[in-house]
């Protein structure tokens, strides 16, 4: 099991958790971006710089998931590329993506991009606060409790 990370728009105190939850439960984390990221060093972090281009963060993404694996992203096409291929997904505030609620997100994502798109302002996210970050917080501790198997442990 890994963790892999859509680390361009993470917020820093994501990204802080997840190191140390790497070092923790000596769990591979990937932070895969469009631009250089700088890690702590660690034999269980590590980033990954795609080329600049749409989507491109997101293909690595998808290529790199397998069943069973974590992935951490707001973007909701890569849930749902993710949830195809077996992984789990939760998204910064500490929210799950799943079989039962993409295909809403899916749609809700749809209705927003056509309402930008004749000229409707819709407002962006809401700033990350404290709870969305104890709720993250919260929600990778159980799963990794949950998932985590020791190298060698019978899964």
């Amino acid at each position: 099991m890994q963790v892999l990370v859509d680390a361009d728009a993470c917020p820093v105190v994501v990204k802080d958790m997840l190191y140390r939850a790497a070092r923790r439960a000596k769990v591979c984390v990937t932070l895969v971006a469009n631009q250089y990221l700088r890690t702590p060093p660690s034999p269980f972090i590590k980033a990954l710089q795609v080329p600049a281009g749409f989507d491109a963060a997101d293909n690595r993404i998808v290529e790199l998931v397998t069943k069973g694996d974590l992935v951490i992203t707001a973007d909701i096409p890569l849930a749902a590329a993710a949830l195809d291929k077996g992984g789990y997904v939760l998204d910064p505030r500490g929210s799950w993506f799943t079989r039962e609620n993409i295909q809403e997100r899916l749609t809700m994502r749809d209705v927003m991009d056509q309402l930008r798109s004749s000229g409707v302002a819709t407002g962006g996210p809401a700033p990350y606060t404290p709870h969305d970050s104890k709720a993250f917080a919260g929600q990778l501790d159980r799963f990794l409790a949950r998932h985590n198997k020791p190298p060698g442990a019978a899964a």
